[in-house]
């Protein structure tokens, strides 16, 4: 009938309009330090069986085809891609990036993270009032490692596994001024995103592994370096032509299906 039609017409633009959002998105963040974009995966839905495979038919033989009817298409969930954005050269000594695998570990409220941390791959860095390392974000989310910088320090160092080393006036030395660690996860896709370029951990992601970097499966730190968005324009362009040309087709769909049931309710004039 064309009622299914309607149906199903009705579910593939509703996906779609989703896969569109997620598609805007992506692009709104292709200048935002450290960003990963996020696809749309489809599944489709329930089916009417008319015939089962198999059955005997009226000459005794089994058919080797059924005849089943979909009811159309829904969003199974939107799956972050946690590949390497390009780093970008700043020179700043606070900008970090991680080279491999691992999550900067950030002090948020209880209620958006477990434990009040959570995680990003932000690597731009500065100082507050207090001199600790915090986010360049209109929220000044402080490092959980706690590197405070001391007054009278000069030529900031941070080597690959996160050892952080200032020159004090007056000491002919570096002194170490803390370390920062990162987490990695066993399954970085089932994070949540609560915004602010901000990861938190849920039960699909696992607890949080944290360790050195540049050591065993966690990346190694680039001082001096950021890392850029991932997100490909030329890719999410053609993702953004190919749904608008599937929002077209099922339109039509639906005019079709809404075609046919004005001719069968005109039977009776």
């Amino acid at each position: 009938m064309s009622i299914t039609s309607l149906h199903s017409g009705a579910s593939a633009l509703s996906a779609l309009n989703t896969s569109l959002d997620v598609t805007a998105n992506n692009l709104a963040n292709v200048n935002t330090a450290g960003f990963k974009s996020s696809r749309v995966n489809f599944q489709d839905l329930l089916y009417v069986e008319k015939t089962q495979p198999g059955i005997e038919n009226a000459t005794g033989q089994r058919t080797p085809t059924g005849q089943y009817v979909g009811l159309g298409v829904k969003v199974a969930g939107t799956q972050l891609d946690f590949a390497e954005g390009s780093p970008v050269r700043s020179d700043r000594p606070y900008d970090v990036a991680i080279s491999g695998h691992g999550f900067f570990r950030v002090n948020v409220q209880e209620s958006l993270g477990n434990g009040g941390e959570a995680y990003t791959r932000d690597g731009q860095f500065t100082l507050n009032n207090e001199r600790q390392l915090v986010l360049t974000t209109d929220t000044g989310r402080k490092l959980f490692d706690d590197i405070t910088v001391p007054e009278n320090a000069t030529n900031v160092r941070i080597d690959q596994n996160g050892r952080v080393t200032a020159t004090i006036q007056g000491q002919a030395e570096p002194q170490e001024v803390g370390d920062i660690t990162v987490a990695v996860f066993v399954n970085p896709a089932g994070l949540k995103q609560i915004g602010e370029n901000l990861f938190a951990e849920t039960a699909a992601s696992g607890p949080p592994i944290t360790g050195v970097p540049g050591t065993e499966n966690f990346g190694q730190l680039l001082q001096g370096v950021y890392e850029s968005s991932n997100v490909d324009p030329t890719r999410e362009l053609i993702e953004l032509i190919r749904t608008q040309r599937a929002f077209e087709m099922n339109s039509q769909t639906i005019r079709a299906a809404d075609e046919s049931l004005r001719t069968v309710a005109n039977l009776r004039r």
